[in-house]
């Protein structure tokens, strides 16, 4: 439960953005940043899973009955950081595309060339980076990992 509302604030659709707390049925016209204790608890997942991937080599030498729960606490931490990722890079490109950013900001007249170009770049590399793709197989692979993993565990 508490981790299907962690994914589902800010969760997207085809049809625009929504917040957890509305009704579905309602769009949500602002577009808002993450919770901190979201964004601070991602970020400490993601520092943690890392640690941990680089500790088993270690724990392989001086603890090696570690290494299995540090493997499996890496995978699905990276499991769902990365489908945490995915879902903010997708909700930073519904933007940019729903609301025409990047046409709006090549019109604009009160910004600098010089800010208008920097503006552009930006909104052009959230809409055209394929860091997305990234999460999502990131994502999918730790899932596959496990799944490998449990085959063997209970297959052997």
């Amino acid at each position: 439960m508490l981790l299907s509302s962690w994914f589902q604030s800010g969760f997207i659709t085809e049809t625009g953005l929504y917040n957890a707390s509305m009704n579905a049925s309602m769009p949500d016209k602002s577009v808002t940043l993450t919770p901190r204790f979201k964004m601070y608890s991602a970020f400490v997942l993601g520092l943690s899973t890392a640690i941990a991937l680089r500790a088993i080599i270690v724990l392989d030498h001086i603890q090696p009955g570690w290494v299995r729960p540090a493997w499996y606490f890496a995978v699905l931490g990276n499991f769902l950081f990365f489908y945490y990722r995915y879902q903010i890079t997708e909700k930073r490109k519904k933007a940019v595309r729903d609301y025409q950013l990047i046409e709006k900001v090549e019109e604009l007249d009160s910004l600098s060339e010089e800010d208008r170009e920097v503006l552009i770049y930006l909104l052009n590399s959230i809409r055209k980076s394929p860091e997305h793709l990234n999460y999502l197989i990131i994502f999918v692979f730790s899932l596959v990992a496990i799944a490998i993993d449990l085959g063997f565990v209970f297959f052997s």
